[in-house]
């Protein structure tokens, strides 16, 4: 294979990537994101107990008394992931969810910023581009333009 085919087949393969629409990527963030935080949520939910007593003992999270702080992260991990993958007020959710982590990283686990950092990745594509239009988002905003 010679040098100028080598690069038409790169030109070409980049053409092919050009042309996938942007929903898709915003659909597996979406996607990323929901399977993150319900993994979470559901954690919670199956050791309740052993969640207050994180909340309690170990999280301490301020100002918040631990049992309000267990059933607000559990809400919301489950609440907003939910919203997200639906694509139903998504960057409102987001926005909920950046607030958590930036709780936990603060707080409770300063030095779990690797996984903080990959979660912010492909959220901050949502909060800035929206959920795509394989959202129920764009349903609402195309029925409220028409």
């Amino acid at each position: 294979m010679t040098g100028s085919s080598l690069l038409k087949l790169v030109d070409r393969a980049y053409a092919t990537l050009d042309r996938v629409p942007l929903s898709v990527p915003l659909l597996v963030a979406r996607i990323a994101t929901f399977s993150v935080f319900l993994r979470s949520g559901l954690v919670k939910l199956s050791d309740w107990q052993g969640t207050l007593m994180l909340f309690r003992d170990e999280y301490k999270v301020p100002v918040l008394p631990p049992e309000l702080a267990a059933y607000m992260a559990a809400g919301m991990e489950l609440g907003c992931s939910t919203l997200i993958l639906l694509g139903l007020l998504t960057r409102i959710s987001v926005l909920g969810l950046f607030g958590m982590i930036a709780t936990i990283q603060i707080f409770v686990y300063p030095t779990a910023w690797p996984d903080h950092i990959q979660w912010t990745g492909f959220m901050l594509f949502l909060l800035l581009r929206g959920p795509g239009v394989l959202s129920i988002d764009h349903l609402v905003a195309r029925r409220r333009s028409s």
